[in-house]
């Protein structure tokens, strides 16, 4: 016999492809079965019809196509026999899907075999229908379905319930027609039977708001009653699995009462005595036992309010921590976090279980517990539980340590009692993981030192302390480096001592030698180091004594190759040269930095572009009143004595004159959204801050300088680490530019030019619906016309949170657009925030072809997608 004929058996089959060693030799052999299946299909052979669809649904496991052997599987179903059936039909669920239109060609075979004589090939079309039925085929059978419900057999009416399960779910119009025969198979006494009945009422429920209303009024008392029978039942070993009766029928039980008990008081209460006993007698020392009570937990914990059984619910999950099963562990902490929002008090018992798990090997389980400490922390355990992580955190893996970093500084900053034990464990922190926080973190910090005045210099002599045992962690060394030079006469002359401290002895030149190590570290960033240089600018005016020190440490860096540093090294030694009498005023303390605005600017709620719109006088203890529209005139104290605000044109205005600027408020010109050019922007082209390129990836450090005086005008940034400065100027008039290239000595090589931005366009509605408003804002650079710089701003209209925010744009061949990356994709709702995102045009025939844009803006609201879209026509003509 040819050995790939159609006569070949289907063990012979397997063995010869079971025998082949590569890849190549299985596909020849598939290849030649399949060859020989082809030609007895289209030789009709009938004798071995059944023999080939049994070898072709062993290919198609396989992952070989077998597409052509489709309408055997229909022959076979309308033959006869059994035995042809059942490949028949077990071919149709293998090689085909509810998609293939060949389907509906089964439709009438299916129908008359629900209605055989022979209940084997009943059972056989129920299961094919359940498998595979289509909507349309749902529709056409579910009479007979529904019929065979109350079939003699029990097998039968087992598999009708599954296939009537597949029917709702597909159709779930029909789930009317299911209610009565579904409640009666509740009172089945074969088990079989009894959980498909169960899972075809929970899955009613489920889609038909009717059939739950029903099921409470006529079921729940019988559904009690079948649950206490089966939790005491005695021994029967046709259903026990570890010692309990059926698990399986429990935990469908459980689910249902779930169901009907949610949202329903009086139903909660009908059930409310049988959770309890099975939660109190089920034994926990088998899987089986731990399944049905963690889904007798999670009803209690669904059900209408009772306080008693909640308490019990949480002490069952408090178990499951103890068990070395790491599976039943996870789930029970799981379940605590669901069950922390409802009775947070019976959770807090359980508060040093927690912990332990905390401390597990298993990673998994190391975070889930700690997201549950998290939300466990309160205003009365804060500083054990703060103190339990900090203790673990000093032993933790290392990449268990980002997770656990961000917890503690969360909790600390949220529920800190007190400033100084909010200083004291951020310090510690810091110690142990500061390369592991993020740079709001030592922002924060900064922000709630620079507000507890009484603890500067406790604060800063705790950093010293710090900063002489390591300099690993860069996040420490930063706040370090801004604390010494901000307080470094209050560290040398022991300002501010407190009755906890341990003395502590500092020179003038320890302070500079800390400042320089910082400088020459070869691990730390440079962030930290441009920080370390403005720091001993500071401390030349604090320590007089050191001065020609501090010179020499800057001057070395004036030959560094990093240019930022080089920039830096070489605006400070000017200053420090040959501008001695302007240095106190560059260097003085900074003002107290306003928590609220930095706390809004991290939440994306507060823009932060200094605002100059509105000028408020506020009284500073010289009791000159300087102008909120400079605000970085405030944060280096310009209007000092030596430069009143008063455009008066003496020889006492030194600074004026000096820079060749007017540093008293003017107002913006109309037609432009910038202010102009004062001897706030001179200072900052004389600092760098914000303008070299070479820094972006530090820019992250700005931000924490950044905030506002006591009148609520937000300060500019001194440090100048940012890559864009907020603080945009117009063209520097030639008083200014000369005043600059006298002041630097003909270093103007190095300071950044600034030139206007063009004529000014009002920003333009471009897109507005019920729930979102897009607006753009336009600029351009001088000298190139085709060229046009947006900003898009997008504001969420409606109360809902936007997330996976995506927006995409398409111009036609003229055009040419670059988009960069929004600030988020997250919208915050109802105007609490924004999403801010740049497009550069170049528009190739300008004064030809106006721009045009069509837009799409894609969103999740509620776990749903949305999507948005529209056409721009509406631009300024001359763009």
């Amino acid at each position: 016999m040819n050995p790939f004929s159609s006569g070949t058996r289907l063990r012979d089959m397997i063995r010869a492809i079971r025998a082949c060693k590569t890849a190549a030799e299985e596909r020849a052999v598939v290849r030649k079965e399949c060859a020989a299946i082809r030609a007895a299909i289209n030789e009709n052979d009938q004798d071995y019809r059944h023999r080939n669809l049994a070898k072709l649904m062993f290919i198609h496991m396989l992952g070989y196509p077998t597409h052509f052997g489709q309408m055997e599987c229909l022959k076979l179903i309308a033959s006869t026999g059994f035995p042809e059936k059942r490949i028949g039909y077990l071919g149709l669920m293998l090689l085909l899907d509810e998609r293939q239109e060949v389907l509906m060609l089964v439709t009438n075979s299916l129908k008359q075999d629900l209605n055989h004589s022979n209940q084997y090939i009943v059972g056989l079309a129920l299961c094919a229908l359940g498998n595979i039925s289509s909507a349309e085929m749902a529709r056409d059978l579910a009479p007979d379905v529904e019929r065979l419900l109350q079939f003699r057999d029990p097998n039968i009416r087992k598999k009708a319930a599954l296939c009537s399960i597949r029917i709702i779910k597909k159709v779930p119009d029909l789930a009317e027609n299911f209610m009565n025969p579904a409640s009666s198979l509740l009172k089945e006494k074969h088990h079989g039977v009894l959980i498909t009945g169960v899972q075809l009422c929970t899955d009613l429920c489920k889609v038909s708001s009717e059939a739950l209303e029903y099921f409470r009024e006529n079921c729940i008392e019988g559904l009690v009653k079948t649950l206490r029978d089966i939790a005491n039942s005695p021994y029967s070993p046709e259903y026990d699995i570890a010692g309990i009766t059926d698990p399986f029928l429990h935990i469908r039980l459980l689910k249902l009462l779930r169901i009907l008990g949610q949202g329903d008081a009086d139903a909660s209460d009908c059930m409310t005595d049988i959770l309890a006993q099975v939660a109190s007698r089920t034994e926990s020392n088998k899987n089986a036992g731990n399944a049905i009570l963690y889904e007798c937990v999670e009803t209690i914990m669904s059900i209408e309010d009772n306080g008693g059984l909640r308490v019990l619910a949480i002490n069952i999950l408090g178990r499951f921590l103890s068990n070395r099963d790491n599976n039943i562990r996870y789930v029970g902490l799981n379940m605590l976090m669901k069950a922390i929002m409802v009775d947070a008090k019976a959770v807090q018992r359980h508060r040093a279980t927690i912990l332990e798990c905390v401390k597990d090997s298993d990673a998994s389980i190391q975070k889930r517990a700690l997201e549950l400490v998290y939300l466990l922390v309160n205003e009365s355990n804060v500083k054990p539980l703060t103190k339990e992580l900090i203790e673990y955190l000093e032993v933790s893996d290392q990449e268990f340590k980002g997770d656990i970093t961000a917890k503690i500084c969360s909790l600390v900053e949220k529920f800190s009692p007190a400033k100084i034990w909010y200083i004291d464990q951020m310090l510690k922190v810091l110690s142990e993981a500061g390369n592991f926080v993020k740079d709001e973190v030592w922002h924060a910090l900064i922000i709630v030192i620079s507000n507890a005045s009484d603890l500067h210099g406790y604060t800063v002599r705790a950093l010293y302390r710090v900063l002489q045992a390591s300099t690993e962690q860069e996040s420490l060394v930063r706040v370090a480096v801004w604390c010494v030079g901000e307080y470094g006469d209050m560290l040398v002359n022991n300002v501010g001592m407190l009755d906890i401290e341990e003395p502590i002895t500092v020179t003038e030149s320890d302070a500079v030698d800390a400042m320089e190590v910082a400088i020459k570290c070869q691990r730390l960033g440079l962030t930290t180091k441009a920080m370390a240089l403005i720091a001993l600018f500071k401390l030349s005016s604090r320590f007089p004594s050191c001065s020609e020190r501090i010179k020499d440490i800057i001057v070395q860096n004036k030959r560094s190759l990093v240019l930022e540093l080089q920039q830096r090294s070489i605006e400070i030694s000017c200053i420090l040269q040959k501008h001695q009498n302007i240095r106190s005023a560059l260097v003085e303390r900074m003002p107290i930095l306003d928590e609220k605005t930095f706390s809004g600017r991290k939440a994306g709620s507060l823009p932060t572009a200094v605002s100059t719109s509105s000028i408020i006088p506020c009284n500073l203890p010289n009791g000159i009143g300087k102008p909120a529209a400079a605000p970085i005139g405030d944060l280096l104290d310009l209007s000092s004595d030596d430069a009143p605000p008063a455009p008066v044109s003496s020889g006492g205005d030194f600074l004026q004159d000096l820079l060749g600027v007017d540093l008293s408020p003017a107002s913006a010109p109309s037609g432009t959204s910038q202010s102009p050019k004062t001897g706030t922007d001179v200072l900052l082209d004389l600092l760098s801050i914000g303008t070299s390129p070479s820094v972006q990836s530090s820019s992250s450090a700005i931000d924490i300088l950044s905030s506002s005086h006591d009148n609520k005008a937000p300060v500019a940034n001194l440090n100048g680490l940012a890559s864009h400065s907020s603080l945009s100027a117009n063209a520097t008039s030639p008083a200014s530019s000369a005043g600059m290239m006298d002041l630097l000595d003909g270093t103007g090589a190095i300071t950044q030019k600034h030139e206007e931005n063009g004529p000014a366009y009002p920003s333009l509605v471009a897109y507005e619906s019920s729930t979102l408003r897009m607006t753009f804002n336009f600029s351009r650079q001088p000298g190139n016309l085709q060229t046009t710089f947006i900003q898009a701003t997008f504001t969420n209209l409606s109360p809902n949170v936007y997330n996976d925010f995506l927006f995409q744009a398409a111009v036609p061949k003229f055009l040419q657009l670059h988009l960069d990356p929004a600030s988020s994709n997250t919208l915050p709702a109802s105007g609490n925030g924004s999403i801010t995102q740049c497009l550069k045009v170049t528009n190739t025939q300008h004064g030809k072809k106006s721009l045009v844009m069509r837009i799409r803006i894609a969103y999740k609201t509620n776990d749903k997608d949305a999507l948005e879209e529209g056409q721009i026509n509406n631009f300024p003509r001359d763009l």
